[in-house]
């Protein structure tokens, strides 16, 4: 980095304080990388972005007061100069897919090394998509080629669906999963019935039982 050149701006959110302790350490030992804010949920971090808009913008999908996903789309909307990278548990192609289609421009599972986080940041910053090399071949050979037979049961799940889907895999409440996306509990009961109808699943305790199955299968 020159001496003309401002370090590339990040701003971290993660709802888990060791993991943005974690990331904030990691960029403070790059020069041309430094932080410019921290959130853990959604909503504070969208306004502080708007206030201060960063370069790149750190995303866990599971957080606070929303999804990752839904922030994404709204930086998309309201601060596209923003490239948002994905930093996530989760290792199926499906939420890389759904991540890149929202508007990420980088996908890093949080178990990669710190050195793959700092490539991300620099190459996405620099305009380009970065991802794992086999999960990247393994996203294009499903957009060019989805199967037929046999997709997936998440595949006609909207993403607020699949998010809700998630959640009540993890053994949340609808109550508490209405709290933590802050919209009402109707509301969460008709993505329930929705996400029965999908799936052709009978009542209440069947959708639970089918989505702590899906939830153990996708490595959560």
């Amino acid at each position: 980095m020159t001496g003309r050149e401002r370090p590339v701006r990040v701003f971290i959110v993660d709802d888990h304080p060791l993991v943005r302790e974690w990331l904030a350490a990691l960029l403070r030992e790059q020069p041309d990388l430094t932080i410019s804010g921290q959130a853990e949920e959604s909503g504070a971090a969208l306004a502080e972005m708007l206030g201060a808009p960063p370069d790149i913008a750190i995303v866990d999908l599971s957080l606070k007061g929303g999804s990752g996903l839904d922030l994404i789309k709204d930086l998309a909307d309201r601060l596209p100069t923003v490239r948002a990278i994905v930093l996530s548990m989760h290792e199926e192609v499906f939420y890389a897919e759904r991540a890149l289609r929202a508007g990420a421009r980088g996908y890093v599972m949080k178990r990669e090394s710190t050195g793959q986080i700092v490539a991300a940041i620099r190459q996405v910053n620099a305009g380009k998509i970065y991802g794992d090399p086999d999960l990247l071949a393994a996203l294009a050979e499903r957009i060019v080629g989805r199967p037929a037979e046999g997709a997936p049961i998440h595949e006609s799940l909207s993403d607020r669906e699949l998010e809700v889907f998630r959640r009540l895999g993890e053994g949340h409440s609808t109550r508490r999963i209405a709290d933590d996306l802050r919209i009402s509990l109707k509301t969460v009961q008709t993505y329930c019935v929705r996400i029965r109808e999908k799936l052709g699943l009978a009542d209440g305790a069947e959708l639970v039982r089918a989505a702590v199955r899906w939830t153990a299968e996708a490595g959560r």
